[in-house]
C-alpha cells in the first residue's frame, strides 16, 4: 500500500560519454629509463637465480661433481 502514497522518483540524467584516452606516446627519455629498470631487473634475477642449487627433484648433481667429505667417499 506505500507505494500509492509514494512519490515517483526523478528521472535519470542521461549518461555522459567516456572520454578518450590520451595517446600512449612515450618520450625517448621515459623509453630510456624503463630499459634500464628492466635490465636492472634481470640483472638482479640472474644473481639470485645462479645461487640456487637445488630443482624441483632436489640436488641435480652427479656422482663425480660430488665433494669427497672427511667422514667417507
Amino acid at each position: 500500500m506505500g507505494s500509492i502514497f509514494r512519490p515517483k522518483p526523478p528521472a535519470l540524467p542521461p549518461v555522459q560519454p567516456a572520454p578518450e584516452p590520451p595517446p600512449a606516446e612515450i618520450s625517448a627519455e621515459e623509453k630510456e629509463r624503463i630499459a634500464k629498470e628492466q635490465a636492472a631487473v634481470e640483472r638482479r634475477r640472474k644473481g639470485r637465480k645462479s645461487t640456487i642449487l637445488t630443482g624441483p627433484l632436489g640436488i641435480q648433481e652427479d656422482k663425480d661433481e660430488k665433494l669427497e667429505t672427511l667422514l667417507g667417499k
